[in-house]
């Protein structure tokens, strides 16, 4: 399988378990910058890949249904669910929840209360919620498929997506992006909220 090489990034990031260990937890905390490819790795099928500094599959959505579906899996590199994003209700009042997955070494499962909500705030912009603790942030620019950022209550930005460009400065296309990931947010969180900005648009 042939890598999509990013830009030179001051920290690596490993796919995690479903139950990140101390390390992994200190990982997924630091600044990173991760190459996300809107097509899915399965013929014919609708979702995301995103590569790692290394170039190589650290994360990826397969969606078997039609673009913009109801439910997708947010899946590590060996195809471990993560993340099940599922999208609720229908016209101004749709909004989209997130549940994680855990393996506490008996048994593999999903939780029962959604990790996070997100729900159109305006035109442009949608409102993320942390269920549990009382944190909130903005997706700014939720409209555009490829150039947004995410923004926390302070207004300070978490991460931004935009499109990809070579080391010589060649823009690819609209489908490869490169998100960056401020230092102490959580990686899978901000993933997610790109998963959940991609069904918004119909991109997966």
């Amino acid at each position: 399988m042939a890598k999509i090489q990013p830009l030179p990034v001051p920290a690596a990031s490993s796919p995690p378990s479903c139950s990140p260990s101390g390390d992994e937890r200190q990982i997924l905390q630091k600044q990173a910058v991760y190459t996300v490819w809107m097509k899915s790795l399965v013929f014919n099928g609708n979702g995301c890949t995103v590569y790692g500094a290394d170039g190589s599959v650290a994360f990826r959505v397969d969606n078997y249904g039609c673009r913009g579906g109801r439910e997708v899996f947010f899946m590590d590199h060996a195809g471990k669910t993560l993340i099940k994003i599922q999208r609720k209700s229908f016209g101004v009042f749709r909004r989209w929840e997130a549940c994680r997955y855990f393996d506490d070494g008996e048994g593999f499962g999903e939780e029962t209360r959604p990790w996070f909500r997100v729900q159109k705030a305006g035109k442009n912009e949608a409102a993320v919620t942390i269920h549990g603790s009382g944190r909130t942030y903005t997706i700014d620019g939720c409209a555009g498929k490829s150039d947004y950022k995410i923004t926390g209550a302070d207004g300070a930005v978490a991460a931004a997506i935009g499109r990809k460009q070579t080391a010589s400065g060649v823009v690819l296309g609209e489908d490869v992006l490169t998100l960056t990931v401020g230092s102490g947010t959580d990686h899978l969180l901000a993933l997610g909220l790109v998963v959940v900005c991609g069904l918004m648009n119909r991109c997966l």
